[in-house]
């Protein structure tokens, strides 16, 4: 189903190309210094393909910037400040019919980048079908719902976000949710996450959330401040039922390298539902402090590889759902103790079992191992 999708998807954008084939001018606009962003947007050009906000430092717009339908569009914030209104979904594009209208809009792709900071509304950019689309070097604060949003964003690239106090959730990639959209047609699949930080406020619930989406890559990002439930939580259940094992039959990975935690959850650090056969590398995780009462990991299904943690406090446990989880633990530290895997009370050293799905009740350890200890 997902090698169909991109055949279609490569199909329009081929033909979308053909029919752009005649020379075309780029055309830069400058965002006036008075008046508001998302009325001047809805008036912009049909030749644009840049939009710089040079002309003042500081910008506001009630409601959505709606975002018009480009190859390629470029949006630069040349170090400015933008204020949103508190129903603004902020930088968005058009709704979605069905999946029909889903693959003509993901020949589309937007550049958002260089704002010194974009505050309050629901959201600062909700991106629904693109391929390819980059958001670079970004300030985001205050947003009610997510600071980023994005639904069918094939090879989405995310670099230096740095955001603040998100009231609900940080970053989002996720699969479409119009008509016709499911799990294995309309994913985030093979985006990449760059030195993203979130700054969670007390209500946060996930710093960084990835569902149903393959092959996504996470490289030096950060999850601090205020006590938020999850710092990632990975899932790929098709209805997003997490009372089951993750079945969506076209995820197979997800990888996270030198991911930095230095605050407190209330659920998890990071929470892992991903298909049976899917490997999921959690590679140099560094939780800095002894967490209170969460898992570090509380793990559903998926085959677990954890290499190259640094540290590991003694407070720290792993939690399953299930009676025998697949986790490899390479390169541990040397305190990553199975206590002989004598399990008693549903624990055995590190690991622990904590709200078990239907039919699984006593810990097993044969498909956990911990290889290459360091003295």
């Amino acid at each position: 189903m997902m090698i169909r999708s991109l055949r279609c998807l490569c199909a329009v954008l081929g033909a979308a190309w053909l029919a752009g084939a005649a020379p075309v001018m780029a055309t830069e606009y400058v965002v006036p210094a008075k008046g508001d962003v998302g009325v001047w947007f809805s008036r912009l050009p049909k030749d644009a393909t840049s939009v710089v906000f040079s002309a003042a430092d500081s910008y506001h717009s009630e409601g959505d910037i709606l975002l018009p339908p480009r190859t390629m569009l470029v949006i630069d914030g040349r170090g400015c400040k933008l204020t949103l209104g508190p129903n603004s979904n902020g930088f968005t594009n058009a709704e979605v019919a069905d999946m029909k209208q889903a693959m003509l809009m993901a020949t589309y792709r937007y550049v958002i980048k260089d704002f010194a900071d974009i505050r309050g509304g629901r959201k600062a950019i909700d991106i629904k079908s693109s391929f390819g689309s980059v958001m670079d070097n970004l300030n985001l604060s205050g947003q009610t719902e997510a600071a980023i949003d994005l639904r069918f964003c094939l090879l989405a690239r995310l670099r230096n976000i740095r955001v603040t106090h998100p009231r609900n959730k940080g970053i989002v990639l996720r699969q479409g949710d119009w008509k016709g959209a499911t799990g294995i047609n309309s994913q985030c699949n093979s985006s990449v996450l760059e030195q993203c930080r979130v700054y969670c406020h007390k209500t946060t619930t996930a710093a960084f959330t990835i569902l149903n989406s393959n092959g996504v890559r996470m490289t030096d990002c950060v999850s601090e401040g205020e006590a938020a439930d999850y710092d990632l939580f990975l899932s790929a259940t098709m209805d997003g039922d997490e009372s089951r094992p993750a079945s969506n039959p076209v995820v197979k990975s997800f990888m996270l390298s030198g991911f930095h935690v230095e605050h407190q959850v209330r659920k998890a650090s990071i929470y892992v539902n991903m298909p049976v056969k899917a490997v999921v590398n959690l590679e140099n995780v560094y939780w800095n402090a002894p967490i209170s009462e969460a898992p570090v990991l509380l793990y559903t299904m998926g085959q677990v590889n954890l290499t190259d943690i640094g540290w590991w406090n003694k407070a720290f446990w792993i939690g399953t759902r299930i009676n025998a989880p697949r986790i490899t633990i390479a390169g541990a530290p040397s305190e990553m103790e199975l206590d002989g895997r004598k399990v008693a009370g549903n624990r055995a050293g590190f690991m622990r079992m904590v709200d078990p799905l239907r039919g699984n009740s006593i810990l097993q350890l044969p498909y956990v191992q911990v290889q290459r200890k360091s003295m």
